[in-house]
């Protein structure tokens, strides 16, 4: 046996043993699963990398030529050569592409423990072999069938044989060199062309069918005459009775050696669509973070004194959702994205009350307080983050079940990674180019390919779609390109000049040199420091909030851009949102009026405050309207009796008890002054102003009751933490100190040490038994000449394990020894020795 022969690893667990550190730690940061917990050896973590689970994971994040590398050894002898594997995916004419990308492939596949063994001996992992076949009856993952030596298996030796004197061969003396013979037939290039030339044109066509998979077929007990001719031939072989199969042999001939109709070495480019100019692209994502503060605003107001009731079984029901919509003028699907996202950033919860509703939390207010592109900020790093995904509401889970906003079941733990990985392939784009939407979806594909039946609308599909349409929802993008800001978020700051505030028509904005894409997401600390830079990035873009509204003559007043809070509170009381847009119009109203009088403004205040935040005279009519309303706010009082109206006009009383509108109320005069009501006081209240009253609330003391708006908060809450899309990638600390670990206990495992005797061997020939008088003789003697043992050790938990300790000190029951497994000293009691064994004096 040659040298070479006898260094090349004869499993994977050699193979892994033979690997550095830093490949060890590819391979656990490739696949973090086998490094929960940590293996305690080499041979364990070669285990586990092996099984089925694992490697399932594995396989689904390979790229689709890295798939294909991977099918091909499947149908490759085993262990294949990469000559072999090369002939298999570039084809008999050697495509050069494929060529070039092969190393690669071979290698991911490689570092990820998928295949081991040399470049003339590779070897998949056979688990990977398993998952690979499409099913037990069609083994092969390229629709190959099986080869001549398997398909001539269960045939009598005399059919083999006339299929060989057919063919041409001259006889043998068994069925296994006869099958041999034909296989060397079929594997011959020229032999076979040869062969086939003479077949019947209606063969040509039934191979042809047969080539490219499935490659069985059915046959009739007296089959046509060019179906004999190829079965007399073996180029069709039966596998069972009306059933024949190409042997694999002759398709990869047909096929011209390709295991693959069509390999994909390279990965499809993702096409720009539509160009704009960075700066459109920028001002139109930054009015859309605009648009999106004001509608998450909207939305938590709309809320503010208690949303809608939760449903039993979690979530927001489909009437509330669709009342939610028509309040922020949006689509259904649009609005539980924004309730979603509210969601999310910890903005919005449920109260667990009794009568358990939405609200706002406390975090709304703080969030509030916050500079518009630092909200927008938090906005975005949740959208980044979430695994709560907005697009699936509507639909139906897997028990048929209806999935509801802010209901179970909306988690998908890829979402975070698909955004992540739309929005790079964005940033590899031209500045201001958007792309093409197909091209996104074709690249995905590519990177993650479904190794099931290809399904055009599968999940990681829809949530590119839904990224790119949620992206530009909150301006990460602008246009279908992504903004300079949506770049800083991902890390990939580009470098422009500051951006004049508030610029406009005509002014000159910088060039951006588009950056690198980032090519893994940031950690937490990094991207909080990423989110910072895009709202810095940001913030000169968003438009400036006003302090003053135009007051038309029509009891009207324009917002020509955002205002600041306090006159936008004020106003929201004040007035009643008309329209929406680049200017907000607001409606003055008896109703809107008397709501700002109930919040404890007087007239004077509500005509200083006008005077003071208009830039136009306070119109005559809206001056009419507030006094108008303001003298008669109060005139009535009610308060709590079940209820009860007071007045000093008793006049007044007797108008409102001849009413016919009064009637639902059941009102009755206790005195001249007083009206008894058997409704509760909300009920007439709201009555009494539906007749074109202005009654105030009154407390049991006699005082007007002030209504506050914004009053009802939930408890803290915290936002709903992402479903981990398996265990987390491990970090360098971790991955330091985990293979340390693991190199420790494979020393402990594989060091060489004196064969005991086999009374002392344990049973299964693993932990050594030794009597407690000769493990402490052992060990005693150990301390005094410093040498290395090899000890097996029980814990408290009854876990065993084998260790290499070289023993410093024994007193008390106790060992004090550097532990080579664990690299640190420790104490280990003597009674939990199981027994010792000498450690071979060299190893060659």
């Amino acid at each position: 046996m040659s040298t070479e022969a006898q260094s090349a690893p004869r499993s994977l667990a050699e193979s892994l043993r033979g690997r550095d550190d830093a490949s060890l730690a590819a391979l656990l940061r490739s696949r973090p699963d086998l490094i929960t917990p940590v293996p305690t050896d080499l041979t364990q973590l070669a285990t586990r990398a092996g099984t089925r689970a694992s490697v399932v994971r594995a396989l689904e994040r390979l790229d689709r030529f890295a798939l294909q590398t991977a099918e091909a050894l499947a149908v490759a002898a085993d262990p294949a050569s990469y000559d072999e594997l090369l002939g298999l995916l570039a084809g008999d004419d050697g495509d050069p592409v494929v060529a070039g990308a092969l190393p690669r492939a071979l290698g991911s596949l490689r570092e990820q423990a998928l295949v081991w063994g040399g470049d003339d001996r590779l070897r998949l992992v056979r688990t990977a072999r398993e998952l690979l076949a499409p099913s037990p009856q069609h083994p092969s993952p390229t629709g190959l069938g099986p080869a001549v030596r398997e398909a001539t298996a269960g045939m009598s030796p005399g059919r083999v044989q006339e299929i060989v004197a057919t063919a041409g061969l001259p006889s043998t003396h068994d069925a296994v060199s006869a099958a041999a013979a034909l296989t060397a037939l079929f594997s011959d290039r020229v032999r076979l062309a040869a062969l086939l030339a003479e077949a019947p044109e209606e063969a040509h066509a039934v191979l042809a069918r047969l080539v490219w998979g499935p490659p069985y077929g059915q046959v009739t007990a007296e089959p046509a005459a060019h179906l004999r001719w190829l079965l007399d031939r073996g180029l069709l072989l039966p596998t069972a009775p009306g059933t024949v199969v190409l042997p694999r042999e002759v398709a990869l001939h047909l096929r011209g050696g390709r295991a693959h109709r069509a390999p994909e070495p390279v990965a499809p480019p993702v096409e720009p669509g539509a160009t704009h100019g960075p700066q459109v692209v920028d001002s139109t994502a930054a009015g859309q973070a605009y648009t999106a503060l004001a509608t998450v605003e909207e939305l938590l107001k709309d809320w503010d004194e208690g949303g809608p009731a939760v449903l039993r079984a979690g979530g927001l029901s489909v009437r509330d959702l669709k009342r939610t919509a028509v309040a922020l003028d949006v689509p259904e699907p649009v609005a539980a994205f924004w309730v979603e996202l509210a969601y999310a950033a910890g903005l919005l919860a449920s109260d667990g009350e009794a009568d358990e509703r939405y609200a706002a939390t406390p975090a709304y207010d703080e969030w509030l307080e916050q500079p518009p592109a630092d909200r927008w900020a938090r906005l975005a790093l949740a959208w980044l983050a979430a695994t709560r995904t907005a697009g699936l509401v509507g639909g139906r889970d897997a028990k048929e079940r209806a999935l509801q906003a802010l209901g179970p079941g909306l988690d998908r733990s890829a979402a975070p990674e698909v955004r992540h990985r739309v929005l790079t392939l964005l940033a590899g784009l031209p500045e201001g180019a958007s792309p093409a939407a197909d091209s996104v979806l074709g690249r995905l594909r590519w990177e993650r390919p479904l190794r099931g039946p290809q399904q055009e609308d599968d999940l990681r599909s829809r949530l590119a779609r839904w990224t790119l349409s949620e992206a530009e929802l909150l301006g990460v993008t602008g246009r279908g390109a992504l903004s300079a800001h949506g770049r800083t978020l991902l890390g990939a700051p580009a470098v422009p000049e500051p951006h004049p505030r508030a610029a406009g028509p005509g002014d000159k904005l910088p060039v951006h040199r588009r950056p690198a894409a980032p090519p893994e997401p940031l950690g937490p600390a990094e991207q909080a420091v990423a989110a910072a830079a895009a709202a810095r990035l940001l913030a000169p873009l968003l438009p400036e909030p006003l302090d003053h509204v135009l007051l038309q003559a029509d009891l009207t007043a324009v917002a020509p851009g955002p205002l600041k809070r306090p006159l936008a509170d004020v106003l929201d009381v004040l007035a009643d949102v008309e329209s929406k847009g680049g200017a907000t119009v607001y409606r003055f109203t008896p109703g809107s009026v008397r709501r700002a009088l109930d919040a404890g403004r007087s007239a004077s205040d509500l005509h200083d405050f006008l005077t003071a935040h208009a830039r136009t005279p306070v119109p005559q009519p809206l001056a009419y309207l507030i006094d108008d309303v303001a003298r008669r706010h109060g005139h009535l009082r009610v308060g709590a009796a079940s209820a009860y109206v007071r007045c000093d006009d008793d006049a007044m009383l007797s108008e409102i008890l001849a009413d016919k509108r009064a009637a639902v109320l059941r009102l009755r005069r206790l005195a001249p002054t007083v009206l008894a009501a058997q409704s509760d006081p909300a009920t007439l209240l709201e009555g009494l102003r539906a007749m074109g009253y202005a009654p105030a609330a009154e407390s049991a003391e006699g005082d007007v009751v002030i209504t506050r708006a914004h009053a009802h908060r939930t408890p803290p809450r915290t936002a709903p933490e992402p479903v981990p899309d398996g265990p987390p990638a491990p970090d360098a600390t971790l991955l330091t100190a985990a293979i340390r670990a693991i190199r420790a206990g494979d020393l402990a495992a594989t060091t060489p040490r004196k064969q005991a005797p086999a009374a002392a061997r344990g049973a299964d020939g693993g932990l050594p038994r030794t009597a407690a008088a000769e493990t402490l003789a052992t060990v005693q003697a150990a301390v005094l000449t410093g040498e290395a043992l090899w000890i097996g050790y029980v814990n408290a938990d009854g876990a065993a394990s084998q260790r290499v300790i070289a023993p410093v000190r024994v007193e008390g029951g106790f060992v004090t020894a550097y532990d080579h497994t664990a690299d640190e000293v420790r104490t280990y009691p003597l009674h939990r020795i199981t027994g010792v064994a000498e450690l071979a004096e060299d190893e060659t």
